[in-house]
């Protein structure tokens, strides 16, 4: 997993720990309110979203946003420092909220001239256990 230079550095609060177990607990991206619900302390929500922005800086957690541009927070897995990529799609259920990695990476073709750094998509519809 690739982490800056001030990861090593950043200070370990309870509320930094508490947010990151919950991501690690959870089967699917996260928004700010559901990490809020889950959390044994009571942490402000400037706070949990300075702690996700910063995982997110920290190539820790990746940002996926809604159609609706709500942010959902999903734990990086698999990244490694040399091969860190969030070149995936999501898949957000209608119908149960879920909102989840979809594993296969593809590949986009650009015009000649551009170079492509980093993809984030999202598709929306039912969930197979929604279905």
């Amino acid at each position: 997993m690739q982490h800056s230079r001030n990861s090593m550095a950043r200070r370990k609060t309870e509320s930094t720990t508490q947010i990151l177990s919950t991501l690690k607990a959870a089967s699917s991206a996260m928004s700010h309110q559901m990490i809020q619900e889950e959390l044994d302390i009571e942490v402000d929500r400037a706070t949990i979203y300075r702690v996700l922005n910063r995982f997110c800086e920290d190539g820790m957690v990746h940002r996926v946003i809604g159609e609706n541009g709500k942010q959902y927070f999903a734990l990086c897995e698999g990244c490694e420092k040399e091969n860190h990529s969030h070149n995936h799609f999501h898949f957000r259920c209608k119908n149960c909220g879920k909102v989840e990695c979809l594993s296969r990476e593809i590949e986009i073709k650009l015009p000649a001239g551009y170079v492509a750094q980093n993809f984030n998509g999202l598709i929306s519809g039912v969930c197979a256990q929604c279905a």
